[in-house]
């Protein structure tokens, strides 16, 4: 039953692929990637992320001076080494969200030629090349523009998470004043 279920979708997939033609695999491709990219970075910001805060909090609180220039620098390395990590890769989900919808426009006018090799070579008689031509720019169209949408959304999503995780660690590492008054 597997097989023949693994066997199905390995078809679909494939005629899928054929229908949206080179530029349509090419816009998959990025896609994948681009989500396992978004996939790992809220992993790594709701599962590795809170360990390396502990730690840096831990270390913090531990230090007997919290007040001086020293200290403080020391407060803003803590502060970019937790920031740093948390923003690998969203330039790169950014320009994946930027690239996907310009390969669609691309997609569309290789359809679109494909359509016109196909009037000039068999006139207007042939209505399964004029599919194929559509078919070809209608699927890159719609997933080039599909993926950057939601591309765009977590992309700014994470942006946002990133920002108010530095400020959280901030608080949380709050400097001493010289009276002792946290």
């Amino acid at each position: 039953m597997w097989a023949k279920l693994a066997h199905e979708a390995t078809w679909q997939l494939e005629s899928l692929l054929a229908q949206g033609g080179p530029i349509f695999a090419l816009i998959l491709l990025l896609s994948v990637a681009m989500w396992t990219l978004i996939i790992e970075r809220y992993w790594y910001l709701y599962r590795v992320h809170p360990l390396h805060l502990q730690r840096c909090v831990r270390n913090w609180r531990a230090r007997p001076d919290r007040i001086s220039w020293r200290a403080r620098q020391i407060r803003s390395g803590l502060i970019a080494g937790l920031a740093i990590p948390l923003a690998d890769g969203l330039a790169l989900i950014r320009a994946l969200v930027m690239v996907l919808p310009l390969l669609g426009l691309l997609g569309t006018v290789s359809g679109m030629v494909t359509l016109f090799d196909v009037i000039a070579v068999f006139g207007m008689g042939n209505i399964r090349g004029f599919a194929s031509g559509i078919d070809q720019a209608l699927l890159s169209t719609a997933a080039g523009l599909v993926t950057a949408l939601s591309g765009f959304y977590f992309s700014a999503h994470l942006r946002y998470r990133v920002r108010m995780e530095a400020e959280r660690a901030a608080d949380l590492m709050a400097l001493e004043s010289e009276g002792g008054d946290p």
